[in-house]
């Protein structure tokens, strides 16, 4: 399941976010019939489409491995938050619809209509990541059920799907797409403009997908405070874990790097700064922050692996904000600075970080929340199927995903070595009303 999420979290905050930049480019395209942004909305549709696909089939498998790996859960829980499921399954259909719309509408339909049907594509797949990252919240956060005799009654799915945690996770998880897609995608175009292939083609669409991802960087900090003060409310172990914090204590020191020794409950080598975590948890920098001492050992979660994916998370995350500030300097102040070849490394170096702070981020909200499936109600243990040779399928998808992460890198890569041959042209047909 972890290999699973881990290849489909990829894709989907692709096929999330790219279709709003198809859409930008697109506008410019109708406002300023300028020839390029044409050619990179065409050349950006056939990267969503093959995101569509791919995010398609490992979101399938998805969808039979919480059946087949979690039965249990799935008895108890499906007739709770089936609902946003069930919408995200419509929201898909909107998607590949308005996609096909898109893809086969170039001097088919009105122009704006056109345009309408790849807003259509972001919106339904941006309404489809947060219902799946509602259905997540639901775990941290249930909530709609009364849980009675070890009976699950009075069920309300409306309020399981919007409980305590969804919007900060919703609003964190989105924020964070659009700034892991908007550097990979502008990083590789930055990458071409420094090659010197189709300079003018590569520079208007890495300005595009850099605008998205700065801003997106500068939110994110704010989104993650919130879902950080959630976190210190609903699950104190998590946000323990996260900060390798063992002691309860007023004004807690919030932890910068550090090794974590759970065994003797101490951290080495790591960078406090006093009251900071009181201040971040509960707005109060004398505020007491609950640590691990005050939960039972039975439900500590691995606090190693929760707090090094925070630190990446965080520094990767403050990373992507100074760069994000240069470039929107760059943009007021420092017109120089947009034709220096210093400012495009950075963000060629930039390129991984977002999906590396995504996957660390996702590693936090699942691996914090152990050991339960749903917190404070189920185990995890007591959620999975007792089926035997669970390894061997393990190997299978393994192979399966990598074989699809080759294939689609070398879609992606022919789609960017062919962008003199199949995009950046002198002319393309007009659309016509």
């Amino acid at each position: 399941m972890a290999l699973s999420l881990g290849f489909h979290i990829v894709f989907s905050c692709i096929g999330m976010v790219m279709p709003f930049f198809m859409a930008v480019s697109h506008y410019l395209w109708l406002k300023t019939k300028d020839q390029k942004y044409q050619n990179i909305t065409k050349a950006w549709s056939k990267g969503v489409a093959i995101f569509f696909a791919t995010g398609a089939v490992s979101g399938t498998v998805l969808s039979f491995e919480l059946g087949l790996l979690w039965p249990e859960f799935m008895r108890h829980a499906g007739p709770i938050f089936g609902m946003p499921f069930s919408l995200e399954g419509t929201a898909f259909f909107v998607e590949a619809i308005a996609l096909g719309f898109f893809l086969y509408g170039w001097n088919r339909f009105n122009p704006w209509f056109h345009w309408f049907t790849g807003v259509v594509v972001g919106l339904s797949g941006l309404i489809s990541g947060i219902l799946v990252v509602a259905a997540n919240a639901w775990m941290n956060s249930p909530a709609g059920f009364d849980y009675i005799n070890g009976q699950y009654v009075n069920i309300d799915p409306i309020k399981a799907m919007f409980n305590d945690a969804w919007f900060s996770q919703a609003l964190h998880m989105s924020l964070a797409a659009f700034v892991a897609t908007g550097f990979a995608v502008a990083g590789v175009h930055a990458l071409m403009v420094l090659r010197g292939r189709n300079i003018a083609f590569h520079r208007k669409a890495f300005s595009i997908a850099a605008i998205f991802a700065c801003v997106a960087a500068l939110l994110q900090p704010l989104s993650g405070d919130h879902a950080a003060k959630s976190v210190a409310v609903r699950q104190p172990a998590k946000l323990a874990a996260m900060e390798a914090h063992f002691k309860t204590e007023k004004s807690a020191s919030f932890l910068i790097a550090g090794i974590p020794d759970e065994k003797n409950k101490e951290v080495n080598y790591g960078i406090k700064i006093p009251g900071l975590l009181s201040f971040l948890a509960h707005g109060d920098f004398k505020a007491e922050v609950k640590g691990l001492d005050q939960i039972p050992p039975e439900n500590h979660p691995p606090v190693a692996v929760t707090h090094y994916a925070f630190q990446i998370m965080i520094g990767l995350g403050m990373i992507m904000s100074g760069i994000a500030v240069v470039y929107l300097i760059s943009l007021w102040k420092k017109k120089s600075w947009q034709e220096s070849r210093w400012l495009l490394k950075l963000f060629v170096l930039a390129t991984p970080m977002g999906f590396i702070a995504v996957e660390a981020g996702w590693t936090v909200t699942e691996v914090g929340r152990q050991p339960w499936i749903i917190y404070g109600v189920m185990r995890t243990k007591d959620a999975v199927t007792p089926m035997p040779g669970i390894g061997y399928s393990f190997f299978i998808f393994t192979g399966v995903y990598l074989l699809l992460s080759f294939l689609v890198v070398f879609m992606l890569y022919r789609q960017i070595k062919m962008v003199d041959h199949l995009y950046d042209l002198p002319a393309a047909p007009k659309e016509v009303n």
